[in-house]
Parts: C-alpha cells; structure tokens; sequence
C-alpha cells in the first residue's frame, strides 16, 4: 500500500478525495483485488467495464429522479407549512381586556398595600 501527503486547499475536494479512498477500500474488502490488479490480472476486459459503467449511470438516473422527487415532496411540504403559518397569523387576535382575570397577574398584584 503507498502512503501520499496532500496539502487541500478545499475541504470539499479532500471531503471527496476522502470518499474515493473509502470507496476502494470497500470495493477491495469486497473483491479481494485494486481496479488496477484487476485490469492487468485480466479479470474484466472493456466490455466488462462499459458494462459497469453503463449500470452505474443507470442508478445515478434513479438517484437523482428519487432526489428530485423528494426534493418536490420537502417544497409541496414547506410551502403547506408557511401557509398554515400566514393563516394562523392572520387570524390571530389579542385577548380583549375584559379577559385580563385570565392573564398571568404581575408580581406587584400580589403585593399588599403598605
């Protein structure tokens, strides 16, 4: 295994470069070989790796149409929250003074006279 220092100006590009490396960990932990064993073991040849590559695209369509759908699902959401909102504000009205035995007494109410 090689060991490389890198010095990220952006921590969205490490965050990424992070991910990668997770991602082959998985994938070796998984088939026991590098992509790069795999090539030149003989083991997929390009046929086998458009393949691949074609069934990936097929799923990263599902995704973003599943992300989409959600998304339009968390919109329809907020929008029914921020009405619901405005509805109960409009309606709002203070309690009337002749309601005031109701309201939370002020400390000095409780207060004998001296």
């Amino acid at each position: 295994m090689k060991s490389k220092t890198i010095l990220f100006r952006d921590p969205v590009v490490e965050r990424v470069c992070d991910k990668f490396v997770t991602r082959s960990d998985v994938g070796y932990a998984k088939y026991g070989r590098t992509l790069h064993e795999e090539r030149t073991g003989g083991h997929k040849d390009l046929a086998g790796y458009l393949n691949d590559v074609q069934e990936e695209l097929m799923d990263a369509i599902l995704y973003i149409q599943a992300a989409k759908e959600a998304h339009e699902d968390m919109k329809k959401q907020l929008d029914a929250d921020i009405a619901t909102a405005e509805a109960n504000k409009a309606s709002f009205r203070p309690p009337h003074p002749s309601h005031a035995s109701d309201a939370q007494l002020d400390w000095t109410d409780h207060v004998a006279p001296v």
